[in-house]
C-alpha cells in the first residue's frame, strides 16, 4: 500500500494567501483494479489561476487544485500507459495518485531526453498553450504588428513575446524588476520596461510604440489594461487572459469605463479560456515543441525543490518572485 502526501486548502483564501491556509495530510492509497495505474508526481505546476479558481471551484478540505506534469508511472493494470511512461495530469497537490487513464496525456514520442520534462507544464504545456492560441485565435496576430503583452517575464507572457517575434511582429512588454527586463530583452523583446518604476504607465506605453498598439495580451488587468486600451489602433483585438492585479483584492476595485475607447477605435476584446483549445493541443504542443527545439523560443524555469514548498512556491508566484515558470521538483 502506498501513502500520498497532498495538501489540502484548509482555509479559503482571504486577500493574499498564506501558509497557514494550506495542510498537508497523508493519504493511503488503494490497491490497483484492472485499467487502473499509480502514478508518482515528478514535477508539479503552480499558476495564477488556482488563486481564483479556488474560490469558484473548492471548497475547505478538498486538495489543492493543479497540474501533475511529468508524472511518472509506477504500476500498471491499464495496458494503454506503460510503466516508466510520463503523463500530464490535472489530478491536483499530490505526490501519488490512482487514474484510470481518463484525462491523462502522454508525453509526445517525439520528446528528446536532452529536453527538461518539466516543460510539459510551462512552455510546452498549459501556459504555451494559453499563449500560442490567445495570441493567434483570439488577437489574430498578422506580420508587422505591433503587440503588447504585461506580466511579460512569466509562463505565459514570455511565450506570448517570443511567438509574437517568431511571427514578424514588434513586441513591447512590461514586468515587474529590471532583471526581469533584462530577460525580455535578451530573448527578444523589441521594448520593455519596468512598470513599478516609469513616472508614468501612459508615458512609458506611450515612448515604447509612439503609433500604439494593435495586439494587446492582457494578463494583469486592472490599473493597467484600463490605460493601455486608451492606446490601442483603430481595430485593435485585446486578449483578456488574466486579471492577476485583482485575484487577491478583498474589495473589487473600480476603474475607467471601456465604452469610449472601444467605440471609437472600433475595438475587439475577447476573454478566453485555453481549454476551449483542447481539440487542438496536440497542434499547439507539436508547434511549440519544434520552436523550442530549433532555438526560437527560450525558456526558463524557476524550480523550487521539494513537496513540502508547494505553498511557499504559489504564494511566491503570485507576488511576482518568478522568472518564466515556476514549478515544483518533488
Amino acid at each position: 500500500m502506498v501513502t500520498a502526501k497532498v495538501w489540502v486548502l484548509k482555509k479559503h483564501f482571504e486577500g493574499f494567501p498564506k501558509t497557514s491556509d494550506f495542510e498537508m495530510k497523508e493519504v493511503a492509497l488503494a490497491n490497483l483494479k484492472d485499467g487502473e495505474m499509480l502514478l508518482e508526481s515528478v514535477f508539479l505546476s503552480v499558476d495564477p489561476y488556482m488563486r481564483p479558481y479556488s474560490k469558484r471551484d473548492m471548497k475547505e478540505g478538498d486538495v489543492m487544485i493543479g497540474t501533475q506534469i511529468a508524472s511518472r508511472i509506477v504500476e500498471s493494470k491499464n495496458p494503454a500507459f506503460a510503466v516508466g511512461a510520463f503523463v500530464v495530469a490535472n489530478s491536483g497537490w499530490r505526490t501519488h495518485f490512482i487514474s484510470d487513464g481518463r484525462g491523462l496525456n502522454l508525453l509526445p514520442s517525439s520528446w528528446p531526453e536532452s529536453l527538461p520534462k518539466s516543460l510539459a507544464l510551462g512552455t510546452i504545456g498549459m501556459p504555451g498553450l494559453t499563449a500560442y492560441f490567445g495570441l493567434f485565435e483570439v488577437c489574430k496576430m498578422k506580420p508587422g504588428e505591433t503587440v503588447l503583452v504585461n506580466a511579460a517575464a512569466g509562463a505565459v507572457g514570455s511565450v506570448v513575446g517570443q511567438l509574437a517575434k517568431i511571427g514578424g511582429c514588434k513586441v513591447v512588454g512590461c514586468a515587474g524588476s529590471d532583471s526581469k527586463v533584462a530577460y525580455l530583452k535578451k530573448i527578444g523583446f523589441d521594448e520593455a520596461f519596468n512598470y513599478k518604476t516609469v513616472s508614468s504607465l501612459d508615458e512609458a506605453l506611450r515612448k515604447a510604440s509612439p503609433d500604439g498598439y494593435d495586439c494587446f495580451f492582457d494578463n494583469v488587468g486592472g490599473e493597467f489594461a484600463s490605460i493601455a486600451i486608451n492606446q490601442m489602433k483603430k481595430y485593435g483585438r485585446i486578449a483578456v487572459c488574466g486579471a492577476i492585479s485583482q485575484y487577491n483584492d478583498s474589495v473589487p476595485q473600480k476603474g475607467p469605463y471601456v465604452q469610449f475607447p472601444m467605440i471609437f477605435k472600433e475595438l475587439s476584446m475577447k476573454g478566453f479560456i485555453v481549454s476551449s483549445w483542447s481539440n487542438r493541443r496536440e497542434e499547439g504542443v507539436k508547434a511549440l515543441l519544434k520552436w523550442v527545439l530549433e532555438g526560437k523560443l527560450k525558456y526558463h524555469e524557476q524550480v523550487t525543490e521539494r513537496f513540502e514548498n508547494m505553498p511557499a512556491a504559489f504564494i511566491g508566484m503570485l507576488k511576482g518572485e518568478n522568472l518564466g515558470k515556476a514549478i515544483v521538483k518533488v
